[in-house]
């Protein structure tokens, strides 16, 4: 193509740029800097910036001062943002990229901060050199402005979600009114709930009742404690008119609350939201959320407390409910059960009832201590099948009736018998379980009868704890339908110092796990625990109704026979060797010995333990029970030590001659060699061996 045609196409272009001019249109470079974006290009050779005028703008760089010194646009930038800039470009030229793109902040004459973005391309050599960076830059305030608040807003709506998730997760989990309020003010309950302080009030009798308070000076603004309903302070015109109350600084409130005005200096927030909490049409009481550094509600804001309020007030209204069933349950059960235990002579009785948790819903288990004739008392512990009203009804009448047929001093077997056809004549679908006990603390003679019931636990002096084999009959109302009223009784025996425990199955059984787990966690419980009856009761109640939960009704009954340790001239100890017991022998043999050298009377332990060894095996090889081991120091200028096997027997040992070869038949022919003196007498229903032994010399 000739100069001629070359400058022929030129000035075409020429006026075809000027009639697009003139027609309003721009020229490509002319609309990029119209959006505030510009183009540069850096040659790494040689070490110069080529930047066009709408980049300087961008770059806030003056056309006539600008050097083409790439130093002179980092120069200008904070160190964080040169740090951020140097650090994308260096990566990805070091790193054999071909492109970066970074978002930096640059300074403007006002003291703002601009939002740069640059996006280049590297061009490298065929050994893949980087020497040469083309890239455009613009103003991206906007957009980073934007993507900030939409971040922002949608931070401020995650937060949101998750206050009401929490706030109903643990409304959800919250049973009585306490419970509310220990979710509202417990650890993490302000957290939960966005505030740094409330007041909760609850409308009663026409009155404003404070019962939750959190956060710092919070009690300033309402009364502690019970008031009547004042439409002058905020929280009571809140409820009163319904409406919620947004006060977004002191002075507002204070103008419109003068009350409030001798307070100011004691406030420690800035805003406070007061939110009526109504239910089903139902004023409820009023809900005060404090912020320390808040200073606007929005509308989002507004609508969160007033989801709050609703949650709270939905809470509120069942936990109520809760508590007014509950409180009606537990007065009924209340007003079935003994109003107090008498004292007895002889030992320490404690009983405990435990409720279930679960509102109207009683149960039928029960506990009675019975006046007994001969110095007798009864103990009882049973459970009428369900857990409603009419299983406390039923277990009402039933204890009345098995508390009349003891009274009139029927063995427990009778009582028992006439305790079933009661509850079969009263024409219900309901059964009952029980366990019975005529106890005798002057001899330690206890009788059980269990119907289809646990057997009691016994707490020996050493802390062991025995279950003895009580033999049973079907619960009470079944045996009578069956037709087998037969309920054998069982002997025991308390020597003193220890204690028998009584109990419904709610005290073992926990759902999902196997009853001999709770039998053996209550063994281990008894054997731990303090002596007394009271105090082991307490720790009992303390440490199952804790780990078993609240799922069923509890009774409780501990008997304790008192100790009889003698005087410290004169001390004694006793203890029940159980025939069942393979280690008990072994175990009296050590006892004796032991309390020997703690009375500094070793010298006697030999004979007393192989006295003790013949007494104890005669007793559990020829009778069917076990045996009571005594063993006292005589008060006397010369000290003996007296021993005595008791057992329920009324067959009396006598002398034999054994041959050489004989196994047996030479305890009392022991007797006769290791004791000073030794003697039978009867005791009860069975008799006594003892003998002397001593002095020390």
């Amino acid at each position: 193509m000739s100069d001629t045609s070359r400058r022929a196409d030129g000035d075409a272009d020429a006026r075809l740029r000027f009639d697009r001019r003139c027609a309003g249109e721009t020229a490509p470079a002319e609309r990029l800097a119209l959006n505030r974006t510009g183009s540069f290009e850096w040659d790494l050779d040689s070490r110069t910036l080529d930047v066009d005028e709408a980049g300087l703008e961008v770059f806030g760089l003056d056309p006539a001062t600008f050097d083409a010194r790439p130093s002179a646009v980092v120069e200008r930038l904070d160190a964080k943002e040169r740090a951020r800039l140097d650090g994308a470009i260096d990566e990805a030229i070091s790193g054999g990229s071909h492109s970066y793109s970074v978002h930096f902040q640059v300074p403007l004459e006002d003291g703002t901060h601009q939002w740069t973005h640059v996006q280049a391309r590297i061009l490298r050599s065929e050994d893949g050199r980087a020497h040469r960076v083309i890239g455009v830059v613009r103003d991206a305030t906007a957009e980073v402005t934007h993507s900030a608040f939409v971040l922002d807003l949608e931070k401020r709506r995650r937060r949101q979600s998750s206050i009401v998730e929490r706030t109903t997760t643990a409304m959800s989990r919250a049973v009585t009114v306490d419970d509310v309020t220990a979710a509202l003010t417990g650890p993490g309950g302000l957290v939960g709930i966005g505030a740094d302080g409330l007041a909760l009030g609850l409308v009663e009798d026409s009155a404003l009742n404070i019962i939750a308070l959190s956060g710092e000076s919070v009690d300033v603004l309402e009364d502690l404690g019970s008031g009547r309903l004042d439409p002058t302070r905020p929280l009571g015109d809140t409820i009163l008119s319904g409406r919620p109350l947004f006060i977004t600084s002191l002075a507002s409130l204070i103008r419109r609350y003068p009350v409030l005005e001798p307070h100011i200096g004691r406030l420690k927030f800035r805003a406070v939201a007061y939110l009526p909490l109504i239910a089903q049409a139902r004023s409820l009481g009023g809900l005060a959320l404090f912020y320390r550094d808040r200073t606007v509600f929005n509308a989002d804001e507004r609508i969160l407390c007033l989801g709050l309020a609703a949650i709270v007030a939905q809470s509120l209204q069942r936990a109520i409910l809760f508590d007014e069933e509950r409180e009606f349950a537990t007065g009924l059960q209340s007003a079935m059960l003994p109003r107090r235990i008498q004292e007895i002579e002889g030992g320490e009785i404690a009983v405990r009832y435990h409720a279930a948790w679960s509102g109207r819903e009683v149960g039928g288990d029960w506990y009675d201590v019975i006046t007994l004739p001969r110095n007798r008392i009864g103990v009882v512990v049973g459970d009428v099948q369900g857990h409603d009203t009419h299983a406390a009804a039923i277990m009402g009448q039933l204890r009345i009736a098995l508390r009349a047929y003891a009274s009139e001093g029927h063995p427990p077997a009778t009582v028992m018998a006439r305790a079933s056809r009661f509850l079969a004549e009263l024409d219900t679908d309901r059964f009952a379980t029980c366990t019975y006990a005529q106890v005798d603390l002057a001899m330690g003679e206890v009788r059980v009868c269990r119907a289809g019931h646990f057997g009691p636990l016994i707490r020996h002096t050493d802390g062991r704890v025995g279950v003895p084999q009580v033999r049973g009959g079907l619960p009470l109302g079944i045996s009578t339908d069956f037709r087998d009223e037969e309920f054998p009784e069982t002997r025991l025996d308390l020597v003193p110092g220890e204690t028998m425990v009584l109990y419904t199955d709610g005290l073992v059984e926990e759902p999902g796990a196997d009853v001999d787990t709770g039998v053996a966690a209550l063994i281990h419980e008894v054997s731990g625990g303090p002596d007394g009856a009271e105090a082991l009761a307490d720790h009992l109640s303390d440490r199952l109704w804790e780990r078993w939960g609240s799922g069923d009704d509890v009774a409780l009954l501990v008997v304790r026979r008192s100790p009889d340790v003698g005087s410290p001239r004169a001390p004694r100890l006793h203890q029940y060797i159980h025939q069942a017991d393979p280690q008990g022998l072994s175990e009296a043999r050590s006892i004796v010995r032991q309390a020997l050298q703690d009375w500094d009377l070793s010298g006697l332990a030999d004979d007393a333990v192989l006295v003790t060894g013949e007494l104890l095996v005669n007793v559990l090889l020829h009778t069917e029970g076990g045996a009571v081991l005594t063993l006292e120091v005589l008060p006397e200028p010369v000290r003996r030590v007296r021993l005595s096997v008791q057992d329920r027997s009324s067959v009396w040992p006598r002398r034999r001659t054994p041959g050489e070869t004989s196994t047996s038949g030479r305890g009392l022919l022991l007797l006769d060699a290791v004791a000073q003196r030794w003697g039978i007498e009867p005791r009860g229903e069975g008799k006594a061996v003892w003998c002397e032994i001593g002095p020390v010399s």
